[in-house]
């Protein structure tokens, strides 16, 4: 082969071959790093109003990603982000998330709510969000140390039926009054 042939068929397979990396197929991690900006890198949540999603079941993940993908559990941000995911990046994401290291929030509750709040946890809330809201393969979802105003929007979405809350946990709830339900939001946010 002549020089200038060489230099022509390298460059060729240098482009060809950047072509096929370019096709490939993202990664979870790529995959995953466009959710870092609100919910933290690997998935520890930094803003209070985002919960960590690291360290939560691959199952939550998915279904909770699946539930703002149909509308099912409204969100105008997530709903929006989660449409653009095809079922094998969500899955491939949830992985990525569900192999990190869950980090509890940092966060001053008040003393004498979350002693009252741990009372109504033994009654209420224990058999699904067993040891403390801090189980992720009970796969409802991580509760302990996650931010307290996530946890607070989240219940005035259930209370308002703006997102369907589990028949179980309704029954539950709807016992509760407001002071009640804030005691037990205190409990989960300042479990260490």
């Amino acid at each position: 082969m002549t020089g200038s042939i060489r230099i022509a068929f390298l460059l060729g397979s240098g482009l060809l071959l950047g072509a096929a990396q370019l096709s490939a197929a993202p990664t979870a991690s790529m995959l995953a790093d466009a959710c870092a900006g609100c919910h933290g890198t690997d998935g520890s949540s930094l803003g209070p109003a985002t919960p960590t999603i690291g360290g939560q079941s691959k199952k939550y993940l998915i279904d909770s990603m699946k539930a703002f993908k149909s509308g099912e559990r409204p969100s105008p941000v997530m709903g929006q982000i989660a449409r653009g995911y095809t079922d094998e990046e969500i899955e491939l994401m949830a992985g990525f998330f569900a192999a990190k290291l869950y980090v509890r929030a940092s966060q001053a509750v008040d003393a004498a709510r979350m002693a009252a709040g741990e009372k109504l946890y033994d009654a209420n809330c224990e058999t699904c969000h067993s040891e403390n809201g801090s189980v992720a393969d009970d796969d409802t979802g991580l509760l302990a140390g996650q931010w307290l105003p996530y946890l607070q929007y989240t219940m005035q979405d259930f209370r308002s039926s703006t997102r369907t809350m589990p028949k179980k946990m309704k029954s539950k709830v709807e016992k509760l009054d407001d002071e009640q339900i804030e005691a037990l939001l205190q409990f989960f946010a300042g479990q260490p």
